[in-house]
């Protein structure tokens, strides 16, 4: 669903203004590219802080499991 209306909002930006719709279009896969690194950088550092909060509440689920 989420592809089908961003589909529809540039057929409207093409119908309203196609310089800028063409642009988008080019500029969207590399705009795409730049974010990644930040993205996955972002999933590390959320997965270390998962990781080390299991590590310290084991003890805890331990416990709470007896």
């Amino acid at each position: 669903m989420r592809t089908f209306i961003a589909v529809v909002l540039w057929f409207v930006l093409v119908a309203l203004c196609w310089p800028l719709a063409l642009l988008m279009l080019f500029l969207f896969p590399l705009i795409w590219l730049l974010l990644l690194p930040f993205r996955i950088v972002g999933l590390t550092i959320d997965l270390a802080f998962k990781l080390i909060s299991a590590i310290l509440l084991f003890p805890f689920r331990l416990l709470r499991g007896s």
